[in-house]
């Protein structure tokens, strides 16, 4: 297991987890975010609230569940074809994520709705950039957030 990568999965709460378990699953770990950008950038480039409030849902769930409901596709469908393990359960830190984006959404659809499409692209845009790059590097700002403002700092801490 790359030690950075497991850095990465670690600040978004994915901890005590060995490396054989980061190894397989830590591609997919990927998976909601990159459901997620994909349906941002749609709501975005259509500049429809429907699509940017529906994942406002599915980010409301996620702040409160133990997984994303995204996470269920791949738990009880993708994994089984992949021959790969569940994923783990979210800790705070990618809930605290999934809450972040659930308000982000709807503020920006919320702007689309009310016809101001340059703020929602000021937020929109912003938004797609921060779930790109947790999909494609592991980097989740809103956990590094989390971690700099709830968690201890010092021996054994992320």
């Amino acid at each position: 297991m790359n030690p950075i990568i497991r850095h990465r999965l670690e600040e978004q709460g994915f901890c005590g987890l060995d490396d054989a378990t980061l190894a397989e699953v830590g591609p997919w770990l990927r998976w909601s975010p990159v459901l997620c950008t994909f349906f941002m950038i749609l709501g975005v480039a259509i500049q429809s609230p429907v699509v940017l409030w529906s994942l406002a849902a599915t980010a409301f769930f996620g702040a409160f569940l133990p997984f994303h409901p995204f996470d269920l596709l791949y738990n009880y469908g993708v994994r089984h074809f992949t021959g790969t393990r569940p994923f783990p359960h979210n800790g705070p830190q990618r809930k605290f994520a999934c809450g972040l984006a659930f308000a982000w959404l709807i503020a920006t659809g919320w702007a689309f709705y009310m016809g101001a499409s340059t703020l929602g692209f000021a937020l929109g845009v912003p938004l797609i950039l921060v779930a790109a790059l947790v999909s494609t590097t592991h980097i989740c700002i809103p956990s590094i957030i989390y971690n700099f403002l709830f968690r201890k700092q010092g021996p054994g801490s992320v």
